[in-house]
C-alpha cells in the first residue's frame, strides 16, 4: 500500500487537495510537507528564482492543517501526484517519489516575528489584477520560455507602494493560491530577511529584500 496522510475529517483532506491543485500551474507545481505534533504545514513556491541571473523574488505560500498526531515528515512532492485515497475519505495518497527543488532549502523563521502594518484584501486582489494585466501587456506575441521568466520577473519583482513596497507577487501567491476571500484585514509580520502577510485561508512569505550584482573588491595582501 503507498504512503498516505491520515487527516482527523474528510474536509482537512479535501484542503490539502484543493492547495495542491493551485500549484499545479504556479512556479515549479511541487508542494513541500512538513507534520510534527499533529500539524502538517504545506508549502508551495508560486514564485522563485532558477538560477543566478534569475531576478524572480522568493515567494512562498503556506497553510497548517491538523493530521495523524504520530506523523512526522519533511518531504516535497509534484502536487499532482497528491490523489484522494479511493477506499477512505479522511485519506490523501502520496507518490513513490519526492523530489528537492532549491527554494524548498529555504526555511522561514519559526519565531521573532513583529507585526509591522496591515493590508486590506481588497487591496491584495486588485494588485494581483494590475500585476497579471501588466504581464500580459508585456508579452510579445510567441514568447518563448526565457522571455515570459524575465517579464514575470520584472513585473512581480516590482515594490509595490500599495503593498507597502512589498514586491507586487505578494499579491499574486495569495490570489492565485485562493487566499482571498470577501472581506478581511492581513496583517503583516516581519521577523529577519522575511516578511509574512496572514488571511485566514494562508500565508503568503517573502524573503528580502536580496542583494544583487557584484560586491565591491577588497585589497589583500600588503
Amino acid at each position: 500500500m503507498s504512503a498516505r496522510l491520515l487527516f482527523p475529517d474528510p474536509q482537512a483532506a479535501a484542503d490539502l487537495l484543493t492547495f495542491s491543485s493551485r500549484t499545479i500551474r504556479l512556479g515549479d507545481g511541487t508542494v513541500r510537507l512538513r507534520a510534527r505534533g499533529g500539524v502538517l504545514v504545506t508549502t508551495a513556491a508560486p514564485l522563485a528564482p532558477r538560477g543566478l541571473m534569475d531576478a524572480t523574488p522568493t515567494v512562498l505560500g503556506l497553510r497548517a492543517s491538523a493530521i495523524d498526531p504520530e506523523l512526522e515528515c519533511d518531504l516535497v512532492v509534484e502536487a499532482s501526484a497528491l490523489l484522494p485515497a479511493p477506499d477512505d475519505a479522511n485519506a490523501v495518497v502520496l507518490p513513490e517519489t519526492a523530489t528537492s527543488p532549491a527554494w524548498a532549502g529555504i526555511s522561514p523563521p519559526q519565531g521573532g516575528w513583529e507585526q509591522t502594518g496591515i493590508i486590506d484584501a481588497s487591496v491584495l486582489a486588485a494588485r494581483a489584477q494590475y500585476g497579471v494585466a501588466a504581464v500580459a501587456d508585456a508579452l510579445p506575441a510567441d514568447a518563448g520560455e526565457d522571455v515570459v521568466r524575465v517579464i514575470r520577473a520584472q513585473v512581480w519583482g516590482q515594490p509595490d507602494a500599495a503593498l507597502a513596497d512589498l514586491p507586487l507577487g505578494v499579491a499574486f501567491a495569495a490570489f492565485a493560491l485562493g487566499f482571498i476571500a470577501g472581506s478581511e484585514e492581513a496583517p503583516v509580520r516581519r521577523s529577519g530577511a522575511w516578511t509574512r502577510v496572514s488571511l485566514a485561508r494562508g500565508h503568503v512569505l517573502v524573503r528580502g529584500p536580496v542583494r544583487s550584482g557584484l560586491t565591491a573588491v577588497r585589497a589583500t595582501g600588503s
